[in-house]
């Protein structure tokens, strides 16, 4: 297997970071991303993206995670890490990518003095519940959000 690696993006890294992002959030325009990281590593005390690269520099993989201080579902502490994304190269998965991103991001939030991390998934995305768990998330809740116009 390669030998990979996990560090910490920067602003060098705005194409391929806004690249991965469009896989996970495929509603917004590139441009739209490249302005969310903009303002995330603005944000550095409480936002951090980590990519996952090939000995050749090739981007394989990105997590995103923030710190949160507001009510988190299934947590026990205040504040705590929450992983607001995750994505790995389709031709990568199931190579030890998603668990080099989520160690970055758990040793980046120890460092914080946190002592939770927390994420979530829709509903009906096996794939990412089985992700987690392997990385040795629980599940903690299920919750079905509804709305009204008024």
């Amino acid at each position: 297997m390669t030998a990979l690696a996990a560090r910490a993006a920067t602003a060098d890294d705005l194409g391929a970071w806004a690249g991965l992002r469009h896989q996970l959030w495929p509603h917004l325009s590139l441009e739209e991303h490249e302005a969310e990281i903009v303002d995330a590593l603005a944000q550095s005390q409480r936002l951090i993206a980590f990519l996952c690269v090939t000995p050749d520099g090739t981007v394989v993989g990105l997590a995103e995670a923030i710190i949160r201080s507001d009510y988190v579902n299934g947590c026990e502490t205040s504040p705590v890490a929450f992983l607001e994304g995750i994505v790995v190269d389709p031709a990568m998965r199931r190579q030890g990518v998603a668990g080099l991103l989520v160690t970055a991001v758990s040793d980046w939030a120890r460092s914080k003095g946190l002592s939770e991390l927390a994420s979530d998934a829709d509903v009906d995305n096996t794939v990412s519940h089985a992700m987690h768990a392997t990385l040795g998330f629980e599940e903690t809740q299920r919750v079905v959000y509804f709305r009204r116009t008024l």
